[in-house]
């Protein structure tokens, strides 16, 4: 096929070469002649040439014209081709079917094309290659349309003439050039106008939410036939009513409307909705409160306590003054840097923590102090407050880590004396006073949530909640977990070997049982014994008392009431499901009682498993505490034993690493989230309902704050 293609080639080529130049020929002969037939030039020569001249001008305008007629014949018959474009992957199949179908009878030349071309049928970019099949016969010429329509190739016509194709160029070039230069004046005009729109976007889409805000929210206005005017019914704080009148005045008068507006408080069987007035300070803090539940309207917010609690209870878990310095210069960061944050879009985790800024702030604060009280600097003790009050036994000692101390001084002033760090006691010293002091301030927060339930009931005037719920509750936790906290204080204050465990555990099962060893102070016996019977007559006395009362002050308030009172169909449409209206006609027994016998199980069963649960303070603050010795002793000090610098070099950024990104960043997000945790659970679970519903005021400045 290579070889047949070749030949053909050059045997066009040759044809072609002769044509011209009998063309060229007869094409100097029609201009020379008739220059010298002009010109006389003949009178000067020969008859002999000019009979010469004039035979050879006849014989070549002979035989241009001959070779006139045998192009157009050739054009009516002879050789033909057709040129079109293919995807590259067709190619050879394409080129064995035109050869098959044609039986050897065609010449196919083919060029891969400069650039990617965009399929119309599946708007992809893909690699084509341009062909051209010389042929002859009108049959063949059918066969090759069908086989480029089967394979998908884009046949093109391009007439024979030199001329005509130079044209048909020139025209389409042209045309190109327009399209480019329409398309780039396009492409301009749509930045253009894209720039302008740009400028006035925010404008205008504040300005449809402002309107669709106001529309909304005259379509939940009620109007009024007789009148013609508009009834609306709302919440407002009580410190805006002046502000809410002096609005409506002014509205009244710059709208010029004849209708005075007319301000009045209504009392509502409905539960007010909830407002905190907040600043960037504190509401951090009502996120997260609020984040577990909004509080219902006039109940005792516990984000006022969270101020205080959630970043101390943090720092017991995160207790290292050297971390507490890197999260508080992280937190100054970020308070300096506030007005020009709060006006950019940030991403969700940087939002998060920009939100928290001030939340962060007081963690690291608290982290420092309670660093400080474990003296621990990235797990190094520091002799701040003076000197320790051990001393090696005698001269020979040398090293804390091998031989004991003995106490000498008085006691190190402020937190754990440095000597403690590298002893052999170090982890059953920090271990027991970790463990306690989580008792101690779980019982201690705990014992606050319960006072905070009083708050509450005495508010709402609810004496049955303070008699027969906060009164078993107190004696409840106290007579148990409040008396461990007693015998920690005492432990503590004198010294004592007393084995606590087995004070607790045999206050149970041997009540009458001789202390011993473990008798703290005089009358302990007998005490355990009042204390005990406390805690077992609180049990009923939170079950079965409430529910039996609100029976009867239900038969009283209804009776000799058989029949309701008859309302109209009007009544009851605009009664809510939920309405205290309905209620108030409701009582059902069972379903009260079981309500109390769950929350008292629920508080019984929840004294010893949240006590239990504050022992995470402990947990996670020696885990903090043994992850940075870690990193001190078995990376970085390892690494500077070496004289190689590239050796300290590489353990300083393993230390640099994993401090940052392990303790700073994954120990605090584990701290913060089990502060949050006891915050949720073991606190707000004691006086905290958290069943509202928050305030929502209409408000033009919050509407480009809304995404929705």
């Amino acid at each position: 096929m290579l070889i047949v293609r070749n030949c053909g080639n050059h045997i066009m080529s040759c044809l072609s070469l002769r044509w011209y130049c009998k063309r060229l020929v007869a094409s100097l002969f029609q201009v020379v002649i008739p220059l010298i037939r002009k010109q006389n030039w003949l009178k000067m020569c020969t008859p002999m040439i000019t009979m010469l001249i004039q035979h050879h001008y006849l014989s070549s305008k002979v035989i241009f014209n001959l070779q006139e007629m045998r192009s157009e014949l050739s054009n009516q018959s002879g050789v033909r081709f057709m040129s079109g474009i293919i995807c590259k992957s067709k190619v050879v199949q394409f080129e064995r079917m035109l050869f098959r179908a044609t039986r050897g009878n065609m010449l196919f030349n083919q060029a891969v094309a400069d650039d990617e071309i965009l399929d119309p049928s599946s708007n992809e970019m893909v690699e084509k290659v341009v062909f051209v099949v010389f042929f002859s016969g009108e049959q063949a010429r059918t066969k090759i349309l069908k086989i480029c329509e089967a394979f998908g190739a884009n046949c093109y016509p391009v007439p024979e003439d030199t001329t005509k194709r130079r044209q048909i160029t020139q025209e389409v070039l042209f045309r190109l050039s327009e399209l480019e230069t329409t398309l780039d004046a396009g492409l301009r005009h749509r930045d253009k106008a894209l720039t302008s729109i740009g400028y006035h976007l925010t404008k205008w889409i504040n300005m449809v939410k402002t309107q669709k805000a106001v529309y909304d929210t005259l379509n939940m206005l009620n109007f009024d036939v007789t009148k013609k005017c508009l009834v609306g019914e709302g919440w407002c704080p009580i410190f805006a009513k002046t502000k809410i009148q002096e609005a409506l005045q002014r509205g009244t008068f710059d709208s010029s409307s004849q209708v005075g507006i007319i301000f009045h408080v209504m009392d509502a069987v409905e539960s007010p909705p909830t407002y905190f007035r907040t600043n960037s300070f504190t509401n951090a803090f009502q996120e997260i409160v609020d984040a577990y539940g909004v509080a219902k309207y006039q109940e005792a917010n516990p984000a006022v306590y969270t101020i205080v609690t959630f970043p101390f209870l943090f720092a017991v878990m995160f207790g290292d003054w050297g971390h507490g310095i890197c999260l508080l210069l992280g937190a100054l960061v970020l308070i300096a840097r506030e007005s020009k944050l709060s006006s950019q879009k940030l991403g969700s985790f940087m939002e998060m923590l920009f939100g928290g800024r001030y939340v962060l702030l007081l963690m690291s604060i608290f982290s420092i102090y309670c660093g400080l009280i474990y003296n621990e600097f990235f797990s190094v003790p520091f002799h701040i407050f003076g000197d320790s009050a051990y001393k090696c036994r005698d001269a020979t000692c040398s090293d804390a880590r091998t031989v004991g101390l003995v106490k000498y001084n008085d006691p190190y002033p402020f937190g754990v004396d440095p000597s403690w760090r590298g002893s052999r006691s170090e982890l059953p010293f920090l271990n027991s006073l970790k463990m306690k002091m989580s008792i101690l301030l779980g019982v201690a927060q705990m014992n606050l949530g319960i006072i905070l339930s009083y708050f509450n009931a005495r508010f709402f005037s609810s004496s049955i909640d303070i008699k027969y719920q906060f009164i078993p509750q107190i004696i409840f936790l106290n007579s148990l977990f409040g008396y461990l906290s007693l015998l920690i204080l005492v432990k503590w204050c004198t010294g004592s070997q007393a084995d606590l465990y087995h004070v607790m555990i045999y206050m149970f099962l041997s009540p009458f049982e001789a202390l011993g060893e473990n008798r703290l102070f005089w009358g302990q016996s007998v005490l355990q014994v009042i204390l005990l019977l406390l805690a077992l007559v609180a049990v009923p006395w939170m079950l079965f008392p409430k529910p039996f009362i609100l029976k009867s002050l239900h038969m009283e308030r209804f009776q000799g009431r058989t029949y309701g009172i008859l309302g109209t169909s009007e009544m009851v449409i605009d009664e809510e499901p939920g309405s205290a209206s309905q209620h108030a006609e409701e009582f059902n027994f069972s379903e009260v009682f079981v309500h109390q016998m769950i929350h008292s199980i629920e508080f019984v069963l929840g004294a010893v498993s949240n006590t239990a649960s504050y022992l995470r303070l402990w947990a996670l603050s020696l885990a903090h505490s043994e992850l940075s010795t870690v990193f001190y002793e078995k990376v970085l000090l390892l690494a500077w034993g070496y004289d190689n610098i590239v050796i300290r070099l590489v353990g300083l950024a393993v230390f640099a690493f994993a401090t940052t990104f392990i303790l700073l960043m994954m120990e605090t997000l584990s701290a913060f989230l089990h502060a949050l945790r006891l915050h949720w659970v073991e606190f707000q679970n004691k006086f905290y309902h958290g069943d509202g519903y928050k305030f929502k005021p209409f408000s033009f400045a919050l509407l480009a704050d809304d995404d929705d």
